[in-house]
């Protein structure tokens, strides 16, 4: 099954990546960034492993060297993890964390640390008929 092409650009920099269930989040970020190093903490043992020990995501940075782009998915599930990228992203600027979830609303509610200009919030939108309508043509 194609995917469909969404309006929607990388920034140069660490983000949140922010929208409803079903649009595509995750398959638009393998599709445009398939080197990243990925930590799907929808995976009921790697939730836990973080949710214990969220220090554990130095531990994957320093054990992927030539990597550049971070994938936490779903970071809502390990709030925890948000104060070491925040150490990370100061400590390594060369780095990129692309941090993703249905909604900055339960995070925030939940007091955590939203990097403060560390990183830039983005939203991806339900469909656009006009992405519909980019896929019906191709």
């Amino acid at each position: 099954m194609a995917s469909v092409p969404r309006f929607f650009d990388v920034p140069a920099r660490s983000f949140f990546l922010f929208g409803p269930r079903g649009t595509g989040k995750s398959t638009w970020l393998r599709e445009n960034l398939p080197d990243a190093v990925r930590v799907d903490l929808l995976d009921g043992p790697t939730a836990r492993q973080f949710q214990a020990r969220p220090e554990r995501l130095e531990q994957v940075v320093r054990g992927n060297p030539e990597a550049r782009v971070f994938v936490l998915d779903e970071v809502q599930k390990s709030p925890g993890l948000l104060e070491i990228v925040h150490r990370l992203i100061e400590a390594r600027p060369d780095l990129t964390f692309v941090l993703t979830g249905s909604s900055a609303r339960t995070l925030r509610r939940g007091g955590v640390n939203l990097l403060g200009g560390r990183a830039v919030l983005r939203t991806m939108h339900p469909f656009l008929a006009s992405e519909r309508a980019t896929r019906s043509t191709s």
